[in-house]
Order: C-alpha cells, then sequence, then structure tokens
C-alpha cells in the first residue's frame, strides 16, 4: 500500500485542502486555476479557503499528538465550521445524512458535512500531519496502532531518523 494514499470517504477532501500548500517549496496551488477548479472554489474564495487550510492544519498536527503553531487552534476551525449550517437530510429508505443548508455548497459546509461524517464513523482523528516542521503534509493513518508520525517513513521519517542518528554520533 502506498503510504500516501488518499483518507476515505469525505477526508479526501479535506487532506486535498491542507495539502494544497506545500511547506517545504511554499508553492500553493490556490494560486492556480486548475487548484482552484480542483476544490470548486472561486478566486474571491481563495483567502478564505487558506484560513481553512491552516485552521484544519492546526487540528491535523493536534491529532498527531503536536502542537500548532503560533495563533493557530482548533477553535478557529469550530468559529470557521459555525459558520457552515447543516441539515440532517432523510432519502427515500430512511437512510440519514448531513448536508449543507446552502446549495450548492460552499467549501466551509462541504468540510464541515466531512468532519462530522468523520466524526461519526471513528476516522477523522486519523487524518494527520506530518511531524516533520519542513512537511506538514496531510497523511491517513492507516496502521493499526493510530500512532504514525509522518507522512511517508521512507522520506520525512527516514530524514528524522537519520537526524537523530547523526546526533548520538555527533
Amino acid at each position: 500500500m502506498n503510504e500516501r494514499d488518499s483518507a476515505p470517504g469525505g477526508l479526501a477532501l479535506v487532506e486535498a485542502l491542507v495539502n494544497t500548500l506545500n511547506v517545504e517549496t511554499g508553492a500553493d496551488t490556490l494560486d492556480t486555476a486548475a487548484g482552484c477548479a480542483a476544490l470548486a472554489i472561486a478566486g474571491p474564495d481563495v483567502p478564505a479557503a487558506r484560513t481553512l487550510r491552516e485552521a484544519l492544519r492546526a487540528v491535523c498536527l493536534a491529532h498527531a499528538g503536536h502542537r500548532p503553531p503560533e495563533g493557530a487552534s482548533a477553535s478557529l476551525l469550530d468559529a470557521l465550521l459555525a459558520d457552515a449550517p447543516l441539515r440532517v437530510a432523510v432519502d427515500a429508505d430512511g437512510a440519514a445524512s448531513l448536508r449543507p443548508v446552502e446549495e450548492p455548497p460552499g467549501l466551509t459546509a462541504r468540510v464541515a458535512v466531512a468532519v462530522a461524517a468523520a466524526s461519526a464513523d471513528g476516522t477523522w482523528a486519523r487524518l494527520k500531519v506530518c511531524e516533520a516542521a519542513d512537511c506538514r503534509w496531510a497523511y491517513y493513518d492507516r496502521s493499526p496502532a493510530g500512532r504514525r508520525r509522518w507522512c511517508s517513513m521512507s522520506v520525512c521519517g527516514a530524514r528524522a531518523k537519520m537526524r537523530t542518528y547523526r546526533a548520538k554520533r555527533g
């Protein structure tokens, strides 16, 4: 299995949003038309999408047991998602699901639905952000114990272990 397989269900949207910024290079796909189109957002919505992205990154850092950067917190995500009212929709078969009140739903509303559904099925806490300060890539932790620390053991994990090894020898 590829270490960077997408998160399941609606969490794939959250993971994709967090990963629009490459922390190491500074490249932000929200600066491109293709990046905005992939998330179905318009140019005027990009600043709000960036704020949402960094609030999500802070929570995913907390999921991995790390402190978020100065000024970022879960309370910001809570405030942002409060602006995305949801409703319970019941289909003809009687199955209930959450849906955004607004149609078509904006990015924040779609993220709110994904977070609510992932919380309900127990997968929300497994969406994490890489421990490497120069990476911070979002990944879905599929490990049995749920204790993965890096997005990729072959890249970020190997770098961290090499730094630790060199520090002990130096």
